[in-house]
């Protein structure tokens, strides 16, 4: 048993969606999230900020005492999870590998889908990791750019005419191609399921990298035999601008009502 937090951070708001799969999958464990609402997007940046920017938001969260780390940020986890790792002494979890392993798993014609930020798509990193899972699976990958600064305006829910127009116009070469798995390469897109659902057909399987994510943080946990023993957990949340304006938008990302008290962090001094 290991009764520390769990810390997980995201460029914005939509890593929030990992912390509610960590909350549902982990009731008891304690987690304390980083936003760093003040810079995002992040999916447009070059790959020496990002590194800059995920260095500081995991010298952050490393200041509390945790016992793993997720990176509910696909952008981060494409461009720089492997420098992380080497430079941290805790245990860092990222949004790629396990969404390849399950959207390998479950497409029938072995053509996938994958949409994510420009930086996530210009990296390589989720076609690498497919073909290392099967190097016979067509993957087909397609940024969004305008994906997560609609979701952070709360612009995600269907019959909202801006976000089904945008949605149709990136996703229809995917509906063309035939896909029946796409992977939702951002922890912002799981609120927009319902949208790319209604585009792409029902007979298309969307996989969620912050759920996926999550299972991953758990199953590590379990061989370490690190789960906090009983007891419901809590969580903290910080962000590098203005606190009202994340609890704001936060219950339409966790779907449980407000998130508490909400601290800014100064994350410069990082």
């Amino acid at each position: 048993m290991n009764p520390r937090s769990i810390g997980v951070f995201d460029s914005g708001l939509g890593g929030l969606t990992a912390v509610r799969q960590l909350r549902r999958l982990m009731p008891s464990e304690n987690i304390i999230y980083f936003g760093d609402t003040a810079r995002v997007p992040y999916g447009n940046r070059s790959r020496e900020t990002l590194l800059q920017y995920a260095r500081q938001d995991l010298r952050f969260l490393s200041s509390f005492d945790l016992k793993a780390v997720v990176i509910a940020c696909g952008t981060i986890s494409t461009n720089c999870l492997e420098a992380l790792r080497e430079e941290s002494d805790i245990p860092v979890t990222g949004v790629v590998e396990p969404a390849v392993e399950r959207a390998a798993a479950l497409t029938r014609s072995g053509r996938v889908g994958l949409v994510a930020t420009r930086a996530s798509v210009a990296s390589g990193a989720y076609e690498r990791a497919f073909r290392a899972a099967d190097p016979a699976l067509e993957v087909h990958a397609l940024a969004c750019p305008l994906f997560v600064p609609l979701v952070e305006e709360g612009r995600c829910r269907p019959g909202d005419t801006v976000i089904e127009t945008v949605a149709r116009e990136y996703l229809t070469p995917l509906a063309e191609a035939g896909v029946d798995t796409l992977v939702l390469g951002c922890t912002h897109y799981p609120l927009l399921s319902e949208v790319i659902g209604g585009v792409m057909g029902p007979a298309v399987s969307l996989v969620d990298v912050g759920a996926e994510a999550a299972r991953s943080c758990r199953d590590l946990l379990v061989r370490q035999d690190a789960l906090t023993d009983g007891g419901e957990g809590s969580a903290r949340f910080y962000t590098s601008d203005r606190a009202m304006n994340f609890q704001r938008l936060a219950s339409l990302f966790l779907e449980d009502g407000a998130p508490g008290p909400v601290e800014q962090v100064d994350i410069s001094q990082y």
